[in-house]
């Protein structure tokens, strides 16, 4: 319709010119005696030059002529689109419609059913470059971690498990296993430990020994119930290591670890030594890592409690129940590294030369006569007797 109508005004505007350049002739009745006069269309003079203008108006119209403006529809193709009958939709069809229309709600992990949790780079990367300064694991290797039921062992439990797939990849495949000594104290219960491990499928060892009840009699020849312990489960985790032919024992102390025992080192005995990362027993026939000496603590505690790890807190009645000198020293640290951000990285880099020692006996002291108790003999070689994780 919008077309007519342009069409209809273009002819019309054709028309009017063309009266006006060409006006019909009309006749004008002459004088008596005279001839008639017909006036009509001008040939010359300002007629012509007149004439000329309005063609060349003309034939620029569609520049002077006014925008054309869209009609609406007729009422015809209105009622047409009206009477357009609807489309119908089964009711499968509705319902597979609702369904990719509807929201779909964030999906949910069975918590139980996922039992293995791949770390976080912040513990993978630092742990990974360890592993492969020191050469800490080899092909062949069968891995004990030491297992305490802590955020630390069992954070490192995890990222070996995720190690394990990495060295896969570069020929490299060992065995995986844990074990875990039970000091038999009413204070510290590392038996629900049984079930989670079986839930993960691998070997793991629980040890039972009443390292307190001996000490307390043995009490008057014990200068430190924190060091006699610490040699005591280490002599365990040997002898069972020994029995279940694993030749690496993997312990879960971190940098933040190596630090305290370095200046706790410094400040009571004068002597620069801290735990090693990677060594080798008197006896030859085992070896100890620490896959974790570049890990921060915090960091291995966040994965802990966002992966929701059965934590088991120790709470031995010698050592817990008075403020230890670990712990004064953990507070030191803390309150420095607000002062020189970058202290963790400058105490790494300073006690380098000390956990980069691959042998025992290269202290600056002697090396202590092995105690023996029940049989079981305690590692002479601990490079943290002095100072053990619980002290």
């Amino acid at each position: 319709s919008s077309g007519i109508n342009a069409e209809y005004g273009a002819t019309r505007r054709t028309r009017d010119l063309q009266a006006i350049l060409y006006p019909p002739v009309r006749e004008v009745p002459a004088p008596a005696g005279g001839n008639v006069v017909s006036l009509g269309h001008p040939q010359g003079g300002v007629f012509s030059i007149v004439r000329y203008l309005v063609k060349l108006l003309y034939s620029s119209w569609e520049w002077l002529a006014p925008p054309v403006v869209e009609q609406p529809r007729s009422i015809e193709k209105v009622e047409r689109a009206e009477e357009t009958p609807a489309v119908t939709v089964t009711t499968d069809e509705k319902k597979e419609s609702e369904q990719i229309c509807k929201p779909q709600k964030p999906i949910k992990f069975d918590q139980e059913k996922i039992k293995w949790h791949p770390p976080s780079k912040s513990i993978l990367k630092p742990m990974v470059r360890a592993i492969e300064e020191f050469t800490m694991i080899r092909d062949g290797d069968r891995v004990l971690v030491c297992l305490s039921g802590g955020k630390d062992s069992l954070s490192m439990l995890h990222a070996l498990r995720q190690y394990q797939f990495i060295a896969r990849r570069k020929g490299i495949k060992f065995d995986l296993g844990a074990v875990t000594v039970d000091p038999m104290t009413p204070t510290y219960n590392p038996a629900p430990l049984i079930p989670y491990m079986a839930s993960l499928g691998i070997e793991y060892l629980y040890e039972k020994q009443g390292i307190l009840s001996k000490a307390e009699e043995t009490a008057d020849q014990i200068r430190s119930i924190c060091s006699y312990c610490s040699r005591m489960k280490r002599g365990r985790i040997y002898a069972a290591a020994r029995r279940q032919r694993y030749n690496v024992v993997a312990m879960g102390q971190h940098l933040d670890d190596l630090s305290e025992s370095f200046l706790m080192s410094v400040f009571h005995n004068g002597l620069l030594r801290t735990m090693k990362a990677h060594y080798t027993v008197a006896e030859q026939d085992l070896r100890v890592i620490r896959p974790l000496i570049y890990v921060r603590e915090r960091d291995l505690r966040s994965f802990a409690e966002s992966r929701g790890l059965p934590v088991i807190a120790e709470n031995c009645p010698a050592c817990f129940e008075e403020p230890k000198e670990r712990h004064r020293v953990k507070q030191l640290l803390a309150h420095q590294e607000l002062l020189f951000p970058r202290l963790s990285g400058s105490l790494l880099r300073a006690m380098k030369p000390l956990y980069s020692k691959d042998r025992v006996g290269l202290e600056s002291r002697p090396v202590t006569t092995p105690c023996t108790q029940n049989g079981v003999t305690a590692a002479a070689e601990s490079d943290d007797d002095m100072f053990p994780q619980g002290c």
